[in-house]
């Protein structure tokens, strides 16, 4: 499979801590966030580092909307997305699929790995809010 087939397919947003820098940028353009992918691209944004947002402080936020040129209303969209995108991995609503660059007979793999990090989480979540 191409990386041009991957972008029929959204990723899945269980597995945003995987996603790649493309898959980030697919997402962007979902949530009308397009006009930072480049951007992000550039600055090599991927699924782990959108997750470690989440503890960032005053200052990191301040360094991220700067070095990404984001707009305050931008940067809230994309919190409120991400946010939401936690919520429903942590009511477990989105199914586990392996990711599109494994080949299929490593699903069963991924399916197990998505569901225990999905677990440990759900725990992390948990302690946020």
């Amino acid at each position: 499979m191409s990386s041009r087939d991957h972008h029929h397919h959204p990723p899945e947003p269980l597995d945003f801590f995987i996603w790649t820098v493309e898959d980030v940028g697919s997402w962007l353009e979902e949530i009308n966030l397009g006009s930072y992918r480049l951007m992000f691209k550039e600055n090599g944004v991927n699924g782990e580092y959108l997750e470690s947002m989440s503890v960032f402080t005053t200052e990191q936020i301040l360094h991220f909307i700067r070095r990404h040129h984001m707009k305050w209303g931008d940067f809230i969209t994309l919190c409120k997305e991400l946010r939401r995108i936690k919520v429903a991995c942590l009511k477990g609503e989105q199914r586990v699929r392996r990711p599109w660059w494994a080949p299929s007979c490593l699903s069963v793999v991924f399916v197990k790995a998505a569901k225990r990090n999905r677990q440990s989480r759900v725990v992390s979540l948990k302690l946020e809010s």
